[in-house]
């Protein structure tokens, strides 16, 4: 990991191309960061979808986690915003991990499977 120095004193703007990315040291039209760390979580996946209930750090609430879907970030968006609508609930969509308020694990196992997922239900 870079010194603290090292990651405050990098350029994050330029009057000849505006913001600079800190990570590729490119202009942000030209930096493709976002699609090359989408790119490598996809590769990292084996092709089946979790769900689990989780409440753990939430004072108690339960969210359900849909983890492991192998689509990109757009496409994961749509999904995540579809998915919240069939539950009639909120969520959100943090690092490729799709969180629904309430336990709905068998409403999202018959959504995602009629989507063509494989899918396991995990946890408690």
């Amino acid at each position: 990991m870079a010194s603290l120095r090292d990651q405050l004193g990098g350029l994050v703007y330029s009057t000849e191309h505006g913001d600079i990315c800190p990570t590729c040291r490119q202009p942000r039209t030209a930096c493709r960061c976002a699609e090359q760390a989408d790119e490598q979580r996809l590769a990292e996946l084996d092709g089946i979808v979790r769900i689990r209930r989780e409440t753990s750090g939430r004072k108690g609430k339960g969210v359900t986690t849909v983890s492991g879907v192998p689509l990109a970030e757009k496409e994961l968006k749509a999904l995540a915003k579809q998915l919240k609508q069939r539950c009639g609930t909120g969520g959100a969509l943090k690092d490729g991990v799709i969180e629904i308020q309430g336990d709905h694990r068998q409403v999202l196992k018959a959504e995602l499977e009629k989507q063509g997922f494989t899918v396991k239900l995990a946890g408690g």
